[in-house]
């Protein structure tokens, strides 16, 4: 079954739970909702290497920048884009020179029924469907990357009233997971941590998109906070990049 993600509200941040079982964090993360199956992963070996406690906030990019403009305790931002923390940095909510690309992601149009998408520029050119789902591209860099794809393709005015919105990545995996939709364009993160029926898949071509640099930034909220640094040191490490890999992403050299 896919693993169902709360879009948690800004006082959430407050009273989250680590996501390996302790009270307490030492440091509170951001973390875009496509990001969320190799983050868990991420918080637990931080702990076990440096015995700090990390506790993430899943959602939107688009809505957790606006919960950091609005004053939620976050220390870190693990954002799916490069554009929310260029304006933190600039605005001085995030600390300059502390931004970094992470992962580079990659999109993937999917259904859980077999062979649906071999030929997937003509079925999405089809009338064969009634609902496709997409993230929604004012929030989600995703959803952007989708409405670039269906752009390309000539789509993305004939399919409006067949597109399926979700407020982030994480829900748009739902639609289609759910069959709510026939198919949808997700994080192919997402899919690789799916233990359900492969169904199939199209991996779009880099060049039908605008590339997916998602970059970290030490927030000046946890400026101060020694663990946040060393969330990011951690980041960056060999451990990190192999796990970050295994989850379908690449990484900057």
């Amino acid at each position: 079954m896919p693993r169902l993600i709360s879009l948690l509200p800004v006082f959430a941040a407050l009273t989250l739970i680590t996501t390996n079982g302790a009270s307490a964090a030492d440091v509170r993360l951001a973390v875009a909702a496509n990001f969320t199956d190799t983050a868990q992963e991420l918080i637990r070996v931080f702990a076990d290497t440096s015995g700090l406690q990390a506790t993430a906030s899943y959602g939107s990019t688009g809505k957790l920048y606006a919960q950091i403009l609005n004053g939620a305790p976050f220390d870190v931002f693990l954002s799916a884009d490069t554009e929310r923390t260029e304006r933190l940095e600039r605005t001085g909510q995030g600390v300059g020179g502390s931004r970094f690309t992470y992962a580079q992601g990659r999109l993937v149009l999917w259904s859980p029924e077999p062979r649906l998408l071999d030929a997937p520029e003509a079925w999405l050119a089809s009338d064969s469907f009634a609902r496709l789902a997409i993230a929604n591209p004012k929030t989600a860099p995703y959803g952007q990357a989708a409405q670039q794809v269906l752009t390309r393709l000539g789509l993305w005015a004939p399919l409006q009233r067949r597109l399926v919105r979700g407020d982030s990545i994480a829900q748009t995996f739902q639609f289609v997971a759910t069959a709510n939709a026939q198919a949808g364009f997700i994080a192919f993160s997402q899919l690789r941590a799916w233990d359900g029926d492969e169904g199939s898949r199209w991996l779009i071509p880099p060049g039908y998109y605008s590339p997916i640099n998602q970059q970290a930034i030490l927030l000046t909220h946890g400026e101060k906070n020694d663990a946040a640094r060393q969330w990011l040191s951690f980041l960056r490490s060999e451990t990190a990049r192999s796990i970050i890999e295994r989850y379908g992403y690449t990484t900057p050299n």
